[in-house]
């Protein structure tokens, strides 16, 4: 069912914490509904709407990582491509910040 894709462990990990802050996020808002706040972004959102906008950046980050990897190893003169992980923490903090000052 699942061949078609390519499950390493940096992509199985992603994938586990976008689900894991799925089912935070629905038990908070269960809890405590979200309100619409304004703050960095041009809109005013809520929760959800910041979770999305941050996991389509982390997206937006990793698939940039990995189309710019052969090309790094040429800019930087580096042996092989920069590890996955450094896109993975990049797309965390990206998704930190848009959460908390978004």
């Amino acid at each position: 069912m699942l061949n078609w894709m390519v499950w390493t462990t940096p992509v199985a990990v992603f994938f586990g914490c976008i689900v894991i802050m799925l089912i935070g996020m629905t038990i908070w808002e269960t809890r405590a509904p979200a309100v619409l706040r304004k703050g960095f972004l041009p809109i005013a959102t809520t929760r959800g709407d910041r979770l999305f906008i941050g996991l389509m950046c982390a997206a937006w980050i990793n698939l940039a990582w990995v189309g710019l990897g052969e090309k790094m190893v040429q800019w930087f003169s580096l042996a092989e491509e920069p590890s996955i992980w450094i896109s993975f923490g990049l797309s965390a903090l990206v998704l930190l910040l848009v959460m908390r000052k978004g």
